[in-house]
């Protein structure tokens, strides 16, 4: 396993004490690390349910015999940012999304990686990523939003 690199041996012996320190249980450490990368946060609409999508996906990760480990993707709302300089911010973080991803990914040496955005900037940044990074990748789309209701 990737994971293995910060895990075992004498040499290791601080990065798994950063690990314990994270609650982390040596059973949950022999397992291969799997990271959850969401999209979810609490200024873009589209992206509010992704959450339980992730909790979910954690306790498929887990029933699997994996270890869980979840890190954020940033998200701009396009309908927010648009008609003031924030909207100059919106299709970089395709770049950002991917560049950040595969940082984390190479720092912390995950052994498989789930996906979890919902948006045309989170989907191909997230994508991106994967291709770069070659190693198992679930895609795990938050699909599409519940219509409003107007009145009852």
């Amino acid at each position: 396993m990737r994971s293995e690199q910060i895990k075992t041996g004498v040499e290791r012996m601080p990065n798994r004490s950063l690990l314990y320190a994270l609650g982390y249980t040596d059973e949950e450490l022999a397992r291969p690390l799997i990271g959850v990368v969401s999209s979810y946060n609490e200024i873009v609409p589209g992206h509010m349910g992704l959450d339980k999508i992730a909790e979910a996906v954690k306790a498929g990760i887990r029933a699997a015999g994996g270890t869980p480990v979840m890190f954020p993707a940033i998200a701009v709302c396009d309908g927010i940012a648009m008609g003031h300089v924030g909207m100059k911010y919106s299709l970089v973080t395709r770049d950002l999304i991917a560049d950040s991803t595969e940082a984390m990914v190479m720092a912390h040496q995950f052994d498989g990686l789930v996906m979890i955005p919902n948006c045309d900037k989170n989907v191909p940044g997230l994508l991106m990523a994967a291709a770069r990074l070659n190693i198992p990748t679930i895609f795990c789309s938050g699909g599409p939003m519940l219509a409003g209701r107007l009145k009852d």
